[in-house]
């Protein structure tokens, strides 16, 4: 029969609570022996299931005001572009779905700068002036994230790729894959 104790009614909480059956012991097992709330123990699995093959990354800006994680590959593939403003810059990005990205803290803190389109959102921290992310103009409905603004210990390798941004139309227009990148 089904085993008898608390572990058998380790269940999700919520509208949509089920009962684990045979992995109820389990689960309240793996909750106690980590810490875990049933909510970070659901928050583990999901993220496990939703980002197979990703890792998550953290960063932020130089002075810590600005705090996100992204799930990526271990293996990055950044973008450097030759445009005004990632010359001046030294913009160099990999690019993300918004489901992948979440901003911990800094929304407070952060500016933006626009110019010509005013579709890329060039923000930035207001106390130390890092860009550890932005909205591209290539993929708008997602994020660049600046590798060199990753905390250690995450990036195993780096591939990077020279974009023509002095032709941004000819060049985004040309490559196969940009345009998709912020796709889930």
């Amino acid at each position: 029969g089904p085993p008898a104790g608390p572990e058998a009614q380790a269940q999700l909480p919520g509208p949509g609570a089920f009962d684990l059956g045979a992995q109820s012991g389990r689960w309240a097992a793996f909750q106690e022996r980590h810490r875990l709330s049933c909510e970070e123990a659901a928050r583990l699995l999901l993220d496990a299931y939703e980002y197979r093959g990703l890792v998550k990354h953290t960063g932020g800006c130089h002075c810590g005001a600005v705090r996100f994680e992204v799930w990526a590959s271990a293996d990055l593939h950044v973008f450097n572009c030759n445009c005004s403003i990632c010359t001046k810059k030294q913009n160099r990005h990999f690019i993300v779905p918004a489901s992948r990205f979440k901003l911990l803290k800094g929304a407070d803190n952060l500016t933006t700068y626009t110019f010509n389109t005013h579709r890329a959102q060039h923000t930035f921290c207001k106390t130390c002036g890092v860009q550890s992310f932005y909205t591209p103009r290539s993929n708008p409905d997602g994020y660049g994230i600046a590798p060199h603004c990753l905390d250690d210990g995450t990036v195993q390798t780096v591939v990077t790729e020279d974009i023509n941004g002095k032709e941004w139309e000819k060049a985004v227009k040309e490559h196969k894959t940009i345009r998709d990148m912020s796709k889930p």
